[in-house]
Parts: structure tokens; sequence; C-alpha cells
């Protein structure tokens, strides 16, 4: 097929701050988890499908299945306004948990 540009697994993008390795990144609508360590103004190459443990607001109390949004920190948070959808939580995370299992851009 000669009109594929890629399998959409990954997604390349440019660090507006430090990134480390497994943290999420938003590229405008989509979710990432970074490859590797990236520096500010440096390209990084992220994974679009999959589950991540992603660190969450530590007070929310997400539930299996529920919808979990990335707020612009980079926090996984079960609030929906003024966040952005970033898939479907795993596991449970119960209030006080730090992390939550996610499957980005479900």
């Amino acid at each position: 097929m000669k009109n594929c540009v890629a399998d959409g697994t990954t997604i390349d993008f440019i660090a507006t701050a430090a990134v480390a390795s497994g943290d999420p990144v938003l590229v405008g609508k989509v979710v990432a988890v970074s490859l590797g360590n990236v520096a500010i103004g440096e390209p990084g190459v992220g994974a679009t499908e999959g589950v991540y443990e992603l660190p969450k607001v530590t007070a929310d109390d997400i539930t299996q299945g529920g919808q979990v949004y990335i707020k612009a920190d980079g926090m996984i948070t079960s609030v929906a306004s003024g966040n952005t959808l970033a898939g479907k939580a795993w596991a449970d995370a119960a209030n006080p948990s730090d992390s939550v299992w996610v499957k980005v851009n479900a």
C-alpha cells in the first residue's frame, strides 16, 4: 500500500519541557508515553498505544474501565472539565494512590 505513512503506534514530538522516559506527553489531543529521556526543544518519540502506569491526582478515586483525563501538568485525573481525554483506566486506583494503569487513547 503506497499511502501508509506510519503504523500509528508511535508519534514524534518536540519536548516543550524536559521529559523522562515513561512520562506522558500531550501532543495536541494525542497522549503519548515517552520512549526515552528528552531535553527541552529536542525531538522525542512516544508510544500511542498500550497500557501504562501513569501518575495520577492522589485524591482521585478512579475505577476500572472509567474514562480518565490528562491535566496540563501530565497528571491523570477523573475530572473532564479543562482536561484532555487520556484513555480508560485499566485497573482501580483508589484515593490516596499516586498512579493508575491507563490504556492510552482508548
